[in-house]
């Protein structure tokens, strides 16, 4: 596989459009679209820097899920606590503020935070990060105008029983799993 040609395609306020021109193994030109966060000079941009953060957090035995609507599909689903970085932001910092921006709930304890990982790697170079926390405080909804979210922390046997027909984000629904599952 090689790059021949790299072009912006759209420009939009949060999502940039690209499309990459590649030499397949068989020596055929194929066109593949993108959408990175970023606005990029080139290919070498391509994944380079994280731009936001997906929230594991814990509170005594239970883990926290959002139902959120998600405009993408239109409807509710179970999603971790996320969000992008601003800028000058550390990953810490963003981490307290888009927690409390989401739940009105403050870190307690930062377990990890996981290197960068693709976020949709078939269509979009979005790297985030993914931090596990301890949380305090209770829940008091923060939400703008322009979010529904529910937060609330589940129990082991809780979430066995919504995996089973519920639908949640990719990755919410892995941790969610090995969660009820530990």
């Amino acid at each position: 596989m090689k790059l021949l040609k790299f072009e912006k395609v759209r420009d939009s306020r949060y999502l940039k459009n690209y499309e990459l021109t590649y030499l397949n193994r068989a020596g055929r030109e194929k066109k593949y679209e993108i959408v990175s966060r970023r606005d990029l000079k080139d290919e070498t941009e391509l994944g380079i820097n994280p731009s936001g953060v997906s929230i594991v957090a814990y509170q005594g035995d239970k883990m926290l899920l959002l139902h959120e609507f998600r405009m993408g599909v239109n409807r509710s689903i179970y999603n971790l606590c996320a969000g992008m970085l601003e800028a000058d932001e550390t990953i810490e910092e963003c981490i307290a503020r888009e927690l409390y921006e989401e739940t009105g709930l403050k870190v307690r304890r930062i377990i990890d935070i996981l290197h960068p990982s693709y976020a949709a790697v078939a269509i979009s170079d979005t790297t985030t990060y993914i931090a596990f926390i301890e949380a305090e405080g209770d829940i008091e909804s923060h939400a703008s105008n322009n979010e529904e979210i529910d937060a609330k922390f589940y129990s082991k046997d809780q979430l066995k029983a919504m995996l089973e027909t519920e639908s949640f984000s990719s990755r919410a629904q892995v941790c969610a799993w090995f969660f009820a599952h530990s």
